[in-house]
């Protein structure tokens, strides 16, 4: 993976030359790239992901679906503006953090999605976002799963000794719940969405973690389902 910048106008757009450089059909990189509009324009968009922010399934035109997402606040600060962040320098923008954290775990060969692009609109002392991943085939959400009962002991104890893996290399993943734990057609447990993540040493944070998840997993009506999860974990 070979990583290029592009600056047009206000926007700085980091992005996987190799993927884009070979991609057909794809669309020449750009900040039409992380724009609905020309998206629907060209009947390319394939349909939305649930959540906050509606995340955009793509047609990229070269056999593979693409996820467009744009960043978007929760909670009081939403009120003040649910797209724009402060400005603090390129590199420390949530975009740019992101991307880079994933094509560090994505060469590790950890299961992430293959990243894209992102993209950084600069507007005075603030700034907006959006990143691009590659869509995981028939991928779907454990809280999906565990909703509709499929998903057994033996797929939560995968879903354990994945997030091991993770922890292992020291990933600390803020916002770890049942819907950015993903299960593709193989069997195989991916993670996702590693806005604010980082790398960090051995601590607490891991505990913290899993306490997140379960607390996903109440409100998913699956609490039990922590009893296999933290065994697949335990066994790495």
């Amino acid at each position: 993976m070979r990583l290029a910048t592009l600056r047009a106008g206000k926007s700085h757009i980091l992005y996987d030359a190799d993927s884009l450089c070979d991609a057909g059909k794809a669309p020449q990189i750009g900040p039409s790239t992380f724009d609905p509009g020309w998206w629907q324009a060209q009947g390319r968009i394939t349909g939305q992901a649930p959540g906050r922010g509606a995340s955009l399934f793509l047609n990229a035109g070269n056999g593979e679906e693409w996820v467009l997402r744009p960043y978007r606040r929760g909670g009081l600060m939403a009120r003040l503006s649910e797209a724009r962040y402060l400005w603090t320098g390129l590199e420390r923008t949530r975009a740019f953090r992101e991307l880079r954290l994933t094509v560090d775990l994505h060469a590790r060969g950890l299961p992430v999605p293959r990243p894209v692009a992102a993209d950084v609109s600069h507007h005075g002392l603030t700034y907006s976002a959006a990143l691009i991943t590659v869509r995981i085939p028939g991928a779907r959400a454990l809280a999906s799963l565990l909703e509709n009962g499929e998903a057994d002991d033996d797929l939560l104890q995968r879903v354990g000794a994945t997030i091991r893996r993770f922890h292992d290399v020291g990933l600390d993943h803020v916002d770890l719940n049942a819907r950015n734990l993903l299960v593709d057609e193989g069997g195989k447990v991916w993670l996702i969405d590693l806005d604010r993540c980082r790398l960090r040493p051995d601590g607490a944070w891991k505990e913290r973690n899993l306490e997140r998840l379960e607390r996903s997993l109440v409100k998913f009506g699956a609490p039990d389902a922590m009893t296999a999860i933290r065994k697949g974990y335990a066994l790495g």
